[in-house]
Formats: structure tokens, C-alpha cells, sequence
């Protein structure tokens, strides 16, 4: 396997510590993975520390902020045939990028692959190792790992081409829980998408929360069923938000962020094949915004 078989891209904005330590961590690998970097249009100096301290990244310079889309910015910008997606808190465990070439070889199906995700300097296991781990979608006969629609973006290694005839990350979702809708769109186009606990990539956070995190997140979780999941389906978690927001002033900021979007999510609608379809609803638990 040629380790230059595998490139990395981090979309950052205005974290430039961060990144600094992320960027000393991969290109301390020894598989010395090309990296892209793309800045959503950062005011930090991050693109000065760049310059500065890490001439041999190359920089994305985005004039505006694009969120996730900025990821597809960067796997344009590289030529290798899978990419790792990198937080400005995340990294890749030695060998863990050479694991994941290996199994792309391996099993030309196979679009993307969730890593296996330690937290903190603890290396504690994100809880959502077990959950993807655990899916009911199994294994199958031509992929590694267990099946899965969901995953962690900066614990994920895609195929290029997977990942660019799927569309990459979906404009009208902007950032926050993105990732169901690339898997969706990857299985709807044929691709295997898997969880592969072999692969190991660190996280670690900000432990202060991000302000708005969970509207962005439930938003988004509505917006992707209303992308791609059957219009009934739609309806009626769109039904029992608005039910919600009659006393939740959460809720009801949620169901705006989602109105506002939602006519752009409506002209991009494009509901799932039928065997996608059962394989997200048999993923669907009581919350049906924790699908996985």
C-alpha cells in the first residue's frame, strides 16, 4: 500500500491553537499523509500561522464561512484516492490511515469508513463507538466492519470518488449532524458504508459547548428527513416539533431555524431507493433523530 494513497482535510475556522497541535499530531504520522487545510474564512490568524509554521500544508482560502461544505473544497484540492476528514481537534492514531488504505483496497464497494473515536487525553471511547458498533444493519458480505448511516466527520475516511459522485456534505444542512445525510446519499448511489473499529482516530474537544449546538442539530435532523425520507415520515416529526414549541422556547427556535430552510430543502428533496429507505427506517429508534 502506498501511504500517500491517503490525504487528510480539516476545515477550521478561527481555532488556530487548536489546529496547530492538530496539525503537529498528523504530520508527526509515519504514514505523512498530504493535508489540506480550508479556512472558513478565519479573523484569527489562523492563515498567517499557516504560512508561518506549516508551509508544507496546503491552504483552501475560503472568502466566507461554508461550513461543512468546506470539506469538499478540500477533497477537490487533493488527487489522492481517499481522504480522511480531520476536526481542528482531531487526529489519526499511527497507522490507523495505512489500516484504512488497506481496507479500501480490499473492498472496492466500500465508500466511507467510521473509525473508532478516543476521546480527551484519557482516550476514553466515544459513546457512539458502541451505538455504530451495535447497528441492526450487520455486516455484509463485501465490506469490512458493520453497516451503518451514520458516523463522526472527523473520525471518517471516504473514497474520493464515493464521496464526489455522492455530492460530498449537503449545502442547505450547513454544519452539525451532517454526516446521516452523506451516508443516505452514499447508499442511495450504491456505496457500503461501515464502522471499522480497527482504525482509530483521537478526538479532542472543547469541553465548553458550542453555543446553539443542539438547534443546529435538531434542525438538521429535520431537514434530512425532509430531504430524503418519505413525506409522511416528514410530516409528522415536523407535526410533534411544532407540538413541542406550543411550550418550549427551544423547540420553537428549532421549528424557525427548520422554516427557513426548509424551501431549499424542498427543491433539493430526492427521497431515498426502497432499500435505503428500510435500512434507515430500521434504524429509526423511539427518537428517531438518533439514527445511526
Amino acid at each position: 500500500m502506498n501511504h500517500a494513497s491517503v490525504g487528510v482535510v480539516i476545515a477550521t475556522r478561527d481555532r488556530a491553537p487548536s489546529l496547530a497541535r492538530t496539525l503537529h499530531e498528523l504530520l508527526g504520522l509515519p504514514e505523512r499523509p498530504p493535508v489540506v487545510v480550508v479556512d472558513n474564512a478565519s479573523t484569527d490568524g489562523t492563515r498567517d500561522l499557516l504560512a508561518r509554521d506549516f508551509p508544507q500544508v496546503r491552504v483552501v482560502s475560503l472568502p466566507r464561512n461554508e461550513g461543512a461544505l468546506a470539506r469538499t473544497h478540500g477533497v477537490r484540492a487533493l488527487d489522492t484516492p481517499y481522504v480522511a476528514f480531520s476536526d481542528d481537534d482531531s487526529w489519526w492514531a499511527p497507522g490507523a490511515l495505512s489500516r484504512a488504505a488497506d481496507l479500501f483496497d480490499t473492498h472496492p464497494r466500500l465508500g466511507l469508513l467510521s473509525a473508532r473515536t478516543l476521546v480527551g487525553p484519557a482516550a476514553e471511547p466515544d459513546p457512539l463507538n458502541e451505538v455504530l458498533a451495535t447497528s441492526p444493519l450487520g455486516p455484509a458480505a463485501d465490506l469490512p466492519g458493520t453497516q451503518v448511516l451514520g458516523f463522526l466527520a472527523c473520525a471518517s475516511v471516504v473514497r474520493r470518488s464515493a464521496y464526489l459522485d455522492a455530492g460530498g456534505f449537503h449545502p442547505v444542512l450547513f454544519f452539525g449532524g451532517e454526516e446521516t445525510l452523506l451516508a443516505y446519499d452514499l447508499a442511495a448511489r450504491g456505496w457500503g458504508v461501515t464502522h471499522c473499529p480497527d482504525v482509530v482516530a483521537h478526538h479532542h474537544p472543547d469541553p465548553a459547548p458550542r453555543a446553539g449546538r443542539s438547534v443546529t442539530m435538531r434542525r438538521n435532523a429535520l431537514l434530512t428527513a425532509w430531504l430524503r425520507r418519505p413525506l409522511a415520515h416528514a410530516l409528522a416529526r415536523t407535526r410533534d416539533l411544532a407540538g413541542e414549541a406550543r411550550h418550549d422556547p427551544h423547540a420553537r427556535h428549532v421549528l424557525r431555524e427548520t422554516l427557513a430552510r426548509l424551501p431549499a430543502a424542498l427543491r433539493a428533496r430526492r427521497p431515498l431507493p426502497p432499500q435505503v429507505e428500510l435500512a434507515a427506517r430500521t434504524l429509526d429508534p423511539a427518537d428517531v433523530g438518533a439514527t445511526v
